[in-house]
């Protein structure tokens, strides 16, 4: 038995998949549909159970010796998100009672962390697994506080380290692909500036507000989501690994770049306008993210990331350019 929490979301549907696809049994789906249709990301997929997050825990007890991995994806991820509260109780609360049940029960579990940890760049983007150094990093936001709030709390525990169960957390770059459609402001510029240029005839970027930064050459680094996808089920099955590790292609990517690349997949000319950037959104600005993989691939790991134009391409020719568009 598998248990993959966020499961209607957006990566969590695209793990789904992937799973199914490559023969896993007994899937457990623990998400919540609400409104949206979120269904749907789900609709193509064979027998799962599907298990509401407020029975989650009493699941698990009930399910002890069944169990063979978790893979925590469940999150409050809106990096706009100011009720901290409900943050804190969902990102950090229920990963913390997960990790304490693989703990005890042996478990394997991979749960995701994110880039929004390191803040501005600050400190760098090195997936350091040193409480001391997780420390020093300064989230820009809510979300990315939750995210290092969990990982501080996880490398603090002893068992976290060598003779404790493997426990990974996994630092997810900008991540896009199909079924985000649920998501809205919170979509990949992907899927943004497709519908930009489809309904407009152009994309709108952000003016830079640093010198040393052309207007649209702010840069991220975008990954593949079939890529975040492999890289998760490659850790759920090597149980040797453990500790934080980082998820991107490891070359940024400037929003320029990705406009140029959405508009050559549609088969129109790039048309890009500058627009000034709101006073709440330059307070927590990355100008620049690239994830370093050095220790993803010292641990072993050695899958090929797609490259954005190639990523690009997938997305818009074979989702967003498509009827039904759900994976």
């Amino acid at each position: 038995m598998y248990i993959i929490t966020g499961a209607t979301g957006f990566i969590g549907s695209n793990l789904l998949a992937e799973m199914e696809s490559r023969g896993y049994e007994e899937l457990v789906a623990v998400d919540t549909f609400g409104e949206e249709a979120k269904w749907k990301n789900v609709a193509k997929r064979g027998a799962v159970r599907y298990v509401p997050p407020r029975n989650l825990m009493g699941f698990v007890h009930d399910h002890v010796g069944k169990i063979e991995g978790i893979l925590h994806l469940g999150a409050i991820s809106s990096t706009t998100e100011t009720d901290v509260d409900f943050i804190a109780e969902n990102n950090f609360g229920l990963t913390v009672e997960l990790y304490e049940f693989c703990q005890k029960t042996g478990v394997r579990m991979v749960y995701a962390s994110s880039a929004a940890t390191y803040g501005d760049g600050e400190m760098g983007f090195k997936d350091c697994d040193d409480l001391a150094f997780i420390k020093q990093l300064s989230p820009l936001n809510p979300y990315g506080w939750s995210k290092n709030a969990v990982d501080k709390f996880i490398a603090a525990d002893s068992r976290f380290g060598e003779g404790g169960t493997g426990v990974v957390g996994l630092k997810f770059f900008n991540v896009y692909g199909p079924n985000e459609y649920h998501k809205g402001m919170q979509m990949s510029v992907m899927r943004h500036f497709y519908e930009q240029i489809r309904t407009k005839g152009k994309v709108r970027l952000f003016k830079s507000y640093r010198d040393e930064c052309g207007d649209g050459e702010q840069k991220r680094d975008f990954v593949w989501v079939g890529d975040c996808v492999d890289v998760m089920l490659w850790m759920l099955e090597h149980k040797d690994v453990r500790g934080l590790y980082n998820v991107g292609t490891g070359c940024a990517t400037s929003y320029n770049m990705v406009a140029k690349c959405v508009a050559k997949a549609m088969g129109v000319d790039p048309v890009i306008e500058y627009i000034d950037m709101p006073d709440s959104v330059k307070r927590q600005y990355q100008y620049f993210t690239e994830a370093d993989l050095s220790k993803l691939r010292v641990a072993g790991y050695a899958g090929l990331m797609t490259n954005v134009e190639d990523g690009v391409r997938q997305y818009v020719c074979e989702y967003l350019m498509k009827e039904d568009c759900y994976r």
